[in-house]
């Protein structure tokens, strides 16, 4: 037999409830493609404004199992150029390089980079740190 305090809960129905362990939703871009992928974070970086952004939106892009295009790429240099975030601009490269699957592909990146790269002005890592 239970007894009663007299209190009752106002929340028994409908109020939220939090919990101590997290639960994963795929989210709005569970079903995008590679195209819209790509569209989603070349627009992302086109409208970045302060550094947070920008290192916000690099970590999302490179969460994901893939490899954005060399479009993304260029307008998050272009982002980081905007916002004078050199070091962020540098490590744009290392986490390419971290994403890709083999040094021939990122080698083909660092190509279709080539004149960005040098028309702003970021170098690699490796060539700062050739001993590296």
């Amino acid at each position: 037999m239970s007894r009663s305090t007299g209190v009752t809960n106002p929340c028994a129905a409908g109020c939220p409830t939090f919990s101590t362990s997290g639960v994963r939703r795929s989210g709005a871009h569970a079903e995008e493609s590679y195209d819209e992928f790509n569209a989603r974070f070349e627009k992302e970086f086109d409208g970045v404004q302060d550094v947070f952004e920008l290192q916000r939106n690099l970590n999302n892009a490179f969460a994901y199992d893939i490899v954005p295009n060399t479009d993304v790429v260029r307008a998050a240099l272009r982002a980081a150029r905007r916002v004078h975030d050199f070091p962020t601009a540098v490590r744009i490269f290392e986490g390419l390089k971290a994403k890709v699957q083999n040094v021939t592909e990122y080698n083909e990146y660092l190509e279709e980079t080539k004149e960005d790269r040098e028309e702003m002005g970021v170098p690699l890592k490796e060539e700062m740190y050739p001993d590296e």
